[in-house]
C-alpha cells in the first residue's frame, strides 16, 4: 500500500509527486513513489518566476523532493528556485523541451538558507516598482516598445526585462539608463502578446482562468478558418482574446468539426422536390443535421433533416426523381416566413416584472389587513 504523508502545500493527503497548483506549469510527479526514483538521475527540474522553468545537475547529491527552495547557478550569481520535479519524469521532460544533448548544464549549488531566501524577497519586492519605472524611462526615450514584466534573480544581481514591440527596437540607451539607474545587470526578452497575457493572467469569457495562465506551454497559431469550419460568428470582438489576439480555444474541437464536416453534403447543392427547390441555409454540424429553406436570404418554409435524408434527396435527383417533400416521411407539410427577430418578445422581461410588483403589492395589502 502507498505511504501517504500530511502536506502543508496541499492542506491534506497527498502523494509525494502532489503539490498545490499555485503557479502556471505546475506538474503532477506520478512517479514520485517508485523505489529510489531520486536516484535514477542527478537532473533536476527547477520553476522560477512562472512560466520561466530549468534543468540543472544535481552534482552535489542534495536529497532533494518537490518543494525544495534552492540556489543553483546563474551567469553571473546564483538563483533561487523551486524544485518542480526530480527522478525519471525529469528526463522525459528534457526530450520534450527539445533540449540538445550536448546541452552544458548548469548545477544546484545547495538548499536555500534563510540569507538566501530574505535577500530572494527583497528582490522580488521591487520587481513592480522597476517595472512601473522602467516604462516612463522608455517613454521619455521615444521607444515603441511595452515593458510587460520584470523578474529579477535570485541574489538580486542581475534583472530580465521582458518587453513587447511591433518592430525592431534598438535598446542600447535603455540598458544604459537602467542599469545606471537600477544598479544591476540587464537583460531584455521579446515577449508575444499571448506570452503576455499568460505572465499576467486574468479570466476568459468562459468564467475560467486563461489558458495561457495554467497550463499551455506552446502557442499554435490560430486563423479565422477555425471559427469558419465551427459556424462561428466572425464577429473580430467575439473572437479575440484579452490578448487582442484569436483565441487559442479555437483550436481545441477544430479537428472534430473538420472530420464531422466531411459527412455532411456541400453547402453549394440545392435540394429539389416536386413543388420546390431547396437551399441550405444552416447546420449543426455535430448532431448531423441540415436545416434548408426555399429562399436563398431568409428562412422560408424550413426544413431540418438528418445528413442522411439529404444525402438521400441528392442521389434521387441526380437519378432525375423528386420527392414529395423533404421530410423523413417525405410528406409535405405548409410552411411561413420565419422572421428571426421575431421569436422573443421583447417586452416579456417587462410583463415579468408588472407580475412582481402585483405580488408585492398584494402582499403588502393582506399583511396590512
Amino acid at each position: 500500500m502507498n505511504e501517504f504523508r500530511v502536506s502543508d502545500c496541499c492542506g491534506g493527503l497527498c502523494a509525494k509527486g502532489c503539490s498545490k497548483q499555485t503557479d502556471k506549469l505546475n506538474t503532477y510527479d506520478w512517479l514520485a513513489d517508485l523505489p529510489d526514483n531520486s536516484q535514477v538521475t542527478d537532473l533536476v527540474e527547477i520553476q522560477f518566476k512562472s512560466p520561466r522553468k530549468g534543468y540543472y545537475i544535481n552534482s552535489n547529491n542534495l536529497p532533494l523532493a518537490k518543494g525544495d527552495v534552492v540556489a543553483v547557478e546563474a551567469s553571473p550569481g546564483h538563483d533561487i528556485g523551486t524544485v518542480s520535479m526530480t527522478g525519471r519524469l525529469v528526463a522525459l521532460q528534457i526530450k520534450k523541451a527539445n533540449l540538445r544533448p550536448d546541452t552544458e548544464l548548469k548545477r544546484v549549488y545547495r538548499k536555500a538558507r534563510q540569507v538566501d531566501l530574505d535577500k530572494y524577497a527583497e528582490a522580488k519586492a521591487r520587481e513592480h516598482e522597476t517595472m512601473i519605472e522602467s516604462r516612463q524611462i522608455a517613454k521619455d526615450l521615444g521607444l515603441k516598445m511595452k515593458i510587460g514584466d520584470v523578474e529579477y534573480q535570485g541574489d538580486g544581481g542581475k534583472a530580465i526585462f521582458y518587453y513587447i514591440a511591433d518592430d525592431r527596437v534598438d535598446f542600447r540607451q535603455l540598458i544604459k539608463v537602467l542599469a545606471d539607474r537600477f544598479k544591476v545587470r540587464i537583460e531584455m526578452k521579446q515577449i508575444g502578446a499571448r506570452q503576455e497575457a499568460g505572465r499576467i493572467g486574468g479570466i476568459g469569457p468562459c468564467g475560467r482562468e486563461l489558458c495561457c495562465a495554467t497550463w499551455m506551454t506552446k502557442f499554435n497559431s490560430v486563423s479565422t478558418s477555425a471559427a469558419r469550419f465551427q459556424d462561428m460568428s466572425l464577429n473580430p470582438q467575439k473572437l479575440a482574446g484579452q490578448c487582442a489576439k484569436l483565441k487559442c480555444c479555437m483550436n481545441y474541437e477544430v479537428d472534430q468539426y473538420v472530420e464531422a464536416l466531411k459527412k455532411l453534403p456541400s453547402r453549394e447543392i440545392s435540394l429539389h422536390t416536386i413543388d420546390n427547390e431547396y437551399f441550405f441555409f444552416k447546420a449543426d454540424i455535430l448532431s448531423k443535421t441540415i436545416t434548408y429553406s426555399t429562399d436563398k436570404q431568409s428562412l422560408v418554409n424550413e426544413e431540418t433533416i438528418s445528413a442522411h435524408r439529404a444525402f438521400e434527396v441528392i442521389n434521387m435527383n441526380r437519378d432525375g426523381q423528386k420527392p414529395d417533400a423533404l421530410n423523413e416521411g417525405g410528406v409535405p407539410r405548409g410552411g411561413r416566413s420565419v422572421d428571426l427577430l421575431d421569436q422573443d418578445n421583447i417586452t416579456r422581461f417587462d410583463t415579468a416584472k408588472k407580475k412582481k410588483k402585483k405580488k408585492n403589492k398584494t402582499a403588502k395589502s393582506s399583511d396590512n389587513s
